[in-house]
């Protein structure tokens, strides 16, 4: 009898199609895309290994129970018949979190919510005559129930916080860049690991980590504190132990230069300090220097991320920095691979390139667009 269960990975929209390549790299079987996220099948080994491995999963849930109602009172009886206690002790703790679509029955998550908790409680007090408690901060389950119109499923999340809580970002700043956006992108972009990474306007250095942890094959998850499935009954500290191990010694080599360059001597020094907090033992160098009086030295090929400000924080007018952007790459970069990403689609006319590729994505809840641009000489203006 197989030891394997389904579980879905959640993501960002638009990375699903890398978030199955990364599964399937990883072994894992029955892979299915959906909307914002990839159900797939393993046993306990490879929950483990999905949320230390993973770049592009935010969160890894395992469902447990699938069921249709037609009423609330059915609703609650069918959380009330899942076997609770072997996941929760009766003196345990517990926290759920629901999302509803289209109910005639629930018209808000919270109600949801209340009403599985009343199951389960009633549950425990029968059998046990205690009950467990709500815990908002430190549970020991935390359950989640997705209800799309009269069908219900029931999951345990084994992530816990959102898996781009890498460990390392310890200082940000007004506007950070996502952990596993920044991870998607440049797994997105290709890539190749055989030529130098710049982030021309590189922030706290998100890009640079998550592209030295791309390069040097190390986990993204390998430092992080905990995981909520070390609180779960079957928790196998020696499988975990085990698993994180061997996916310790798949790092490699890498030889080629990353680096940075931010305008606020600030932004370096808390770059400096995540890449030292980080400790992936590569060189990454953070320079303070304006990108638009920077220049490329030599015709070697060049990987160039940008997460430009795109909002009231920047102090001159967007289109006029976005011009500069575009006219800093065509003169001073060529031969460059440049992959942008914005959520001002209005300000990307004002680039005045050609784009190669354009890629919807959401940047929290704003609609974006990941930008790609060949810099040759003698790139032409966008004249559509």
């Amino acid at each position: 009898m197989s030891d394997n269960f389904k579980m879905i990975a959640k993501t960002f929209y638009g990375f699903e199609e890398i978030l199955s390549e990364e599964l399937l790299k990883l072994g894992a079987q029955k892979i299915i895309k959906g909307n914002r996220n990839v159900s797939f099948y393993g046993d306990k080994g490879f929950m483990y290994k999905s949320n230390i491995s993973l770049r592009t999963a935010l969160k890894i849930i395992k469902p447990i129970a699938e069921f249709r109602f037609k009423d609330i009172d059915e609703y609650y009886k069918k959380i009330y018949e899942i076997k609770w206690e072997e996941y929760l002790d009766h003196n345990g703790s517990f926290l759920i979190n629901s999302v509803v679509f289209n109910s005639k029955e629930f018209n808000n998550s919270k109600f949801t919510s209340l009403k599985a908790k009343d199951a389960i409680v009633d549950r425990f007090r029968d059998k046990f005559n205690n009950r467990p408690s709500i815990n908002s901060f430190n549970p020991e389950l935390k359950i989640e129930i997705h209800v799309n119109r009269s069908f219900c499923t029931v999951s345990l999340d084994s992530s816990g916080e959102s898996l781009h809580k890498r460990g390392y970002k310890k200082y940000n700043s007004a506007a950070p860049l996502n952990e596993v956006l920044a991870a998607g992108i440049i797994l997105m972009s290709d890539w190749d690991k055989k030529s130098d990474l710049l982030d021309p306007m590189c922030g706290t250095g998100t890009f640079l980590i998550e592209a030295a942890m791309i390069a040097k094959n190390i986990a993204p998850n390998l430092n992080r504190l905990s995981f909520a499935f070390e609180k779960w009954k079957d928790w196998d500290n020696e499988l975990f132990e085990k698993i994180e191990e061997s996916v310790r010694n798949k790092e490699i080599e890498f030889e080629n230069k990353l680096y940075g360059f931010d305008i606020s001597n600030a932004m370096v020094k808390k770059a400096e300090k995540n890449i030292e907090i980080s400790d992936l033992g590569i060189e990454m160098e953070v320079l303070k220097k304006d990108f638009f009086t920077s220049k490329k030295i030599d015709d070697d090929r060049l990987h160039i991320l940008i997460n430009p400000p795109y909002d009231k924080r920047i102090s001159t007018d967007v289109n006029i920095l976005y011009k500069k952007i575009g006219d800093t790459l065509k003169n001073n970069y060529q031969y460059s691979d440049v992959w942008l990403i914005t959520a001002n689609l209005e300000a990307i006319k004002s680039i005045g390139l050609k784009a190669d590729k354009k890629i919807k994505l959401f940047n929290a809840n704003l609609e974006s667009r990941l930008l790609n641009y060949n810099i040759y000489p003698g790139s032409k203006k966008n004249k559509d």
